[in-house]
């Protein structure tokens, strides 16, 4: 076996590591709200997450050229392989501690911050600042603002059409109504969070010499897909709990409605290559369904220890993907 083969095995089986941790994260995100409203059981729930997901990763091509092409450009040799392998282990470790408190914090903005760290120090590697700032920081920011937003409106909106309904029909309902949701939810998930993996896989394969232009294999679509739903049946209850019932306890309405305008939002910023935080847009989602009953109905302390892990993220990641660099450097020279 080359060594540009063995590389590329290694840094595909960590990027699948990096995929599992995906799962207890953000997969999980996908259908917190549904199973903290008993919409849906857990099983059925983590059935439809890996069907979403799966369709939604044949979906986000624009989404995995950005993180594939869009953020650093590192030369075809074999120490781009360690790169890549540096940003994916730096990535897993942020993952695993926030995951060990319960944080939803973002696995994408770990991902892509493990790639520029590692890529800083990189021979020949480039970080494309002005990519980064546009697709990447830019909508960070605003993508939590429109989903509080958004949520809001679209919760006010389900109040007044719905003012004079039975509350038990109106729940009935909207937990039927929550099946769709969450598997828009899901789809959008695959479409955002698959893709990145995706991306980061081609580049592996292209860095490596095993793969040319823009397409993805399918192997890499059901690949990403299987690994992401078994990392979210393995772990992913801490950030159910965490979103589903820490932040703001969720009625059927609620959920619905945080799902609706999180999946909208995810697939807005695919159909622009955009890669957003799944955990950012259904958390602000969230709190903004929430805000609806009363400011103070949203834990507003939970929610700051989840914007502090947002912002400490990327650097975070970034600076353990360094360390791992330097580490990892001598065996891909």
């Amino acid at each position: 076996m080359s060594a540009e083969l063995l590389g590329t095995v290694i840094v595909i089986t960590v990027a699948m590591g990096f995929n599992y941790t995906n799962g207890f994260h953000d997969a999980a995100n996908a259908i917190a709200t549904s199973v903290s409203t008993r919409a849906l059981t857990p099983r059925v729930a983590l059935g439809m997450a890996a069907v979403g997901n799966l369709l939604g990763s044949f979906l986000g091509s624009g989404v995995a050229q950005t993180v594939g092409k869009g953020i650093v450009a590192l030369p075809e040799n074999h120490a781009s392989l360690g790169v890549v392998l540096a940003g994916l282990v730096g990535a897993t470790i942020w993952n695993l501690i926030t995951w060990a408190f319960g944080i939803p914090s973002s696995s994408s903005h770990a991902l892509i911050g493990g790639l520029v760290g590692a890529t800083i120090f990189a021979a020949g590697g480039v970080v494309k600042w002005m990519g980064i700032v546009e697709k990447v920081v830019l909508p960070m920011f605003l993508s939590p603002v429109v989903g509080f937003i958004l949520g809001y409106l679209v919760m006010l909106g389900v109040m007044w059409i719905f003012r004079r309904g039975n509350p038990g029909k109106l729940n009935r309902g909207f937990r039927i109504a929550q099946t769709v949701s969450a598997f828009g939810m899901s789809v959008g998930h695959g479409m955002q969070d698959a893709a990145k993996i995706m991306g980061v896989v081609v580049l592996a394969l292209t860095v490596g010499g095993f793969h040319e232009g823009n397409g993805i294999p399918v192997w890499v679509n059901f690949l990403t897909a299987a690994v992401l739903a078994a990392g979210t049946y393995a772990g992913g209850w801490r950030i159910i709990r965490t979103l589903g019932r820490r932040v703001i306890h969720l009625g059927p309405p609620q959920g619905f409605a945080a799902e609706t305008t999180a999946t909208s939002v995810l697939v807005a910023a695919t159909s622009f290559g955009l890669p957003i935080s799944t955990t950012h847009t259904i958390t602000s989602a969230i709190m903004g369904v929430g805000a609806t009953k009363r400011l103070s109905s949203v834990r507003w302390g939970v929610a700051g220890n989840i914007v502090m892990a947002w912002f400490l993220t990327f650097p975070a990641a970034g600076g353990m993907a360094m360390l791992c660099f330097f580490a990892i450097r001598p065996f891909f020279g």
